[in-house]
Parts: C-alpha cells; structure tokens; sequence
C-alpha cells in the first residue's frame, strides 16, 4: 500500500505572482498539497509574458505552476472578495507576496480571514518585509539585489557592480517561504494553532554573502567585488581558470585540496614555494598563485585538466554554458529536469522539484493549468455548492 504524498490532505489558496511565491506553492503542490492558484483577470505577471518563440527552450510560468489548480477571481470586487472568504474559510494555507497591506486594503487581511478560520496559516512574502523603514518601496529581484549587496559584491574589482545572472532574491525567498509554511503546520499539528508568518526577499539572500562578510573590515565603504574568487578573499586556489578550449572552476579549501591540485598538475614547484606553505600564505599570494595556474590549466584542454583534477578529488567543474546545462546527463538521468507535452506550449523543459522523499514516487506530473481551468471543480470541491450555485458563480466569475 502506497503512503500518502508529505502534504496530502493540505490545501494551499495561491495567490502569488511571478517567481518569489510560486516557487514555494510549486514545491508544495509537488509534495502532494492541493494548490488552487487565484488568479487576477488575464491572469498573473508572469502568465502575461508568455508571447515567446515556438523554439523557447523552456517556459517559466509552466515550470512553477505544475500541479495546481485555476481560478479566476477578481479581488477588486465584492463577488470575488466573498469567494475568497469562503475559500479561506476552508483552507490550510493562504500565500501572497503582494506589497504590505494589499490585502488588507481589500478587506481580506489575516486578522478578518483567521478571525473565521483559526487555523489558516497566512503567509506572505514581500521585498522587505512588513515592517521597517523600506515597508512600502517597491521590490523586485534586481532592487532586493541592489539594496541588500549582491549587486555591490558581483563583479570584478575594477569594474561597475553587476546583478547575479539568477533571481537569487526571488528564489531565496520562495525556498524561505516554503519552509516558513511547512514549520507553521508542523506547530499546527501540535497546538491546533495556525498564525501569520512571513519572509522578506531582502533578510533571505542576507546570509548567502557569508563569505564576503567575513572578508569586510570595519571602516572600508567601498565595495569589494572579487570576481569569481572567494568573496572574502581568503582562499586561493579558488577561481575560474583557463583552458585551451573553455574555463575550469577549481576551489582548494584546506590543505588536503591543495596537496591533491599539486598532485594532479605536477606542481612540485609551487608546493616547494614558501608564498604557498600555507593557506594564509596563499590568500595573500593569490595573484601569483593564479597566474602560475593559470600557464598551467591553459595548455590543457578542459577534459584533460577535469579528468586529472577530478583523479585527485580536487574541486572542480567545467564552465558550462546554459544550452549545455539544459541537456545535462546528470540531471536527466535523477530526473531533475524532463521534457513534457504542454497542452498550450508544446514541448518544453521542466524541472522537479529539488525535494526528494526517497521512500515513495512524487505525484503524477499535471502541466501548468489554463487561466480558471478548474473554478467549476474548485467551488464545488472546496465550498460545496450546488449546481444552480455552481452555474451562478462560474458566470459571475469567468475571466
């Protein structure tokens, strides 16, 4: 007999946008939750920009939008607002990241849900927060990564600051959100409780700079980018090096690392050389170190230079380009990325879901669904109505 997916039983009212929330009601739904998505008339954002090529390699709002369920509700009136009280009413989860008191300026804040439902967990998601003196700026990725160092921290040392290429705050956020979320129902179990928790994009990547906070002093303003070496400048070898037919990242962090890199390349002279004794000492020789590696690595083409790093347990990856990335052995062979039908684009890649519960098969995969595919279902699942009601809803509420 098989057991029940992690979250099965739990159902989760979507009301999130773009990639922050959905990316946490994503990893829900794929453990087994019942996510109904309430979408806006004309659907979400990120629904709105999928006018792509026939050729597109893969489309985000079906990669974060799997197994849910559709409805269209308008929030901006009075029908749409008491459906979501009704829902609500019922529900485990409500998730939103839109900004501060949104919701609460539509009448449907936590206090007036949770006042008619106890135990709904309400969690949202914004920039920074809901409180604090940046409360209402507006927030999107690149603003999070400008505000909260990312930006300052990427890039090389004499030139201009530079974004991440992912949406770090975003999907920080969202990973943040669904732990938040599945924390709350585990008090929940125990108390009968549910509650208000929360996540800000800014507070979640805070911690990812780790290394470069640990390599700041007090007093410096002035960012220090460091390329692709440590952020806090205090490891080398570490950095993307040369070879005769591409790049090859390679980290040493101990000693044990290093005595292997010299293994693998044949530096006896570096090992004899006091500027490298230690890892201390280079740290402060990085520059020569790198550049002694470096007329090394380039002369080597890149399976040549992984096959003996990779001999010695060093650290080490080609530098692979996304069209690489995309076709994967490794990440085709776990499953971790597939290719699927989509009723509405066609052939596409998907990922899954990172979270892996080992001791059963995750649900049956359902591509992303149409704009309120699903509201006859969903009103008769959730509020029970019956069908002169169902009839009279699904008009008042068609996109």
């Amino acid at each position: 007999m098989s057991t029940p997916q992690p979250l099965a039983g739990i159902t989760v009212l979507d009301l999130t946008q773009i990639y922050n929330g959905p990316y946490a009601t994503f990893l829900m739904a794929r453990a087994g939750a019942d996510i109904v998505k309430i979408e806006p008339p004309g659907g979400e954002h990120l629904r709105k920009r999928e006018t792509l090529p026939d050729d597109v390699v893969t489309v985000p709002f079906a990669m974060f939008n799997a197994n849910k369920r559709s409805l269209c509700l308008d929030l901006k009136t009075e029908t749409g607002r008491a459906v979501l009280r009704r829902l609500a009413a019922r529900a485990d989860v409500l998730v939103e990241n839109f900004t501060p008191s949104a919701m609460e300026r539509l009448g449907l804040g936590a206090d007036s849900l949770m006042a008619a439902n106890p135990r709904l967990i309400y969690a949202s998601s914004s920039g920074y927060g809901s409180s604090g003196p940046y409360r209402d700026y507006p927030a999107m990725d690149l603003a999070v990564q400008a505000m909260s160092g990312v930006l300052s921290s990427t890039g090389q040392p004499d030139g201009d600051p530079v974004k991440a290429g992912p949406a770090v705050c975003d999907f920080m956020a969202g990973i943040h959100l669904y732990g938040a979320i599945v924390t709350a129902l585990l008090r929940r179990e125990r108390t009968g409780a549910g509650g208000r928790v929360e996540v800000s994009m800014m507070e979640a990547v805070y911690p990812s700079l780790a290394s470069n906070l640990g390599g700041l002093r007090r007093g410096n303003r002035r960012p220090q980018r460091t390329g692709n070496r440590h952020g806090g400048m205090g490891l080398a070898p570490y950095n993307v090096y040369p070879s005769a037919d591409g790049h090859v990242a390679i980290i040493t962090t101990n000693e044990k690392h290093w005595r292997a890199l010299v293994a693998a390349l044949g530096l006896d002279e570096l090992a004899a050389d006091p500027r490298y004794a230690t890892r201390e000492a280079r740290a402060r020789h990085m520059d020569e170190l790198d550049e002694a590696l470096g007329a090394v690595t380039r002369r080597l083409d890149n399976a040549a230079l992984l096959s003996r790093l990779r001999a010695q347990t060093v650290p080490c990856a080609p530098v692979q380009e996304l069209l690489d990335v995309v076709d994967d052995p490794h990440l085709h062979a776990r499953g971790a990325l597939r290719h699927i039908d989509h009723p509405a684009y066609g052939r596409i890649l998907v990922p899954e879901t990172p979270l892996r519960f080992l001791d059963q098969e995750p649900p049956p995969y359902q591509p992303s669904p149409g704009l309120g595919a699903q509201a006859r279902e969903i009103l008769a699942d959730l509020l029970q109505c019956g069908d002169d009601e169902l009839d009279r809803l699904q008009a008042e509420l068609s996109p």
